[in-house]
C-alpha cells in the first residue's frame, strides 16, 4: 500500500492550500489517519489526525487554522490550511495508522513565504 500526498506549493502568508493524500488501495480498520510536517533542519512534528470515528486533534501551532478531514472508505485524507504563516513552510506527511502498522506518505512541499 502507498500513500500519495499531493497540494503543496508555493503561497503568501495568509494564503491557503489543501492538500490531499490518498491511497493506492482501501486500507481497512484504519483506527487515525494523520499529518506531519518537517522543517528544514528540524525534527518531524504532529499537525492533526482524525480518528476512524472521526474525532480530530490539532497541534497547538496550528489550531484555529487548519483542518484534517477524510474520506475513510477510500482511505483518502485531506488537510485544509488557511491564514499561512511562514513558520508552516516544511514537507507534508500524511500517516494512516492501522493496528500495529502505519503508512507514510511520501511528502508534498509547503512553502510559505514573506
Amino acid at each position: 500500500v502507498q500513500l500519495q500526498a499531493s497540494g503543496g506549493g508555493l503561497v503568501q502568508a495568509g494564503g491557503s492550500l489543501r492538500l490531499s493524500c490518498a491511497a493506492s488501495e482501501r486500507i481497512p480498520g484504519i483506527k487515525v489517519m494523520g499529518w506531519y510536517r518537517q522543517a528544514p533542519g528540524q525534527q518531524r512534528n504532529f499537525v492533526a489526525r482524525i480518528t476512524a470515528g472521526g474525532d480530530t486533534d490539532y497541534a497547538e501551532a496550528v489550531q484555529g487554522r487548519f483542518t484534517i478531514s477524510r474520506e475513510i472508505r477510500k482511505t483518502t485524507m485531506y488537510l485544509q490550511m488557511n491564514s499561512l504563516k511562514t513558520e508552516d513552510t516544511g514537507v507534508y506527511y500524511c500517516v494512516v495508522y492501522r493496528g500495529t502498522s502505519e503508512y507514510w506518505g511520501q511528502g508534498t512541499l509547503v512553502t510559505v513565504s514573506s
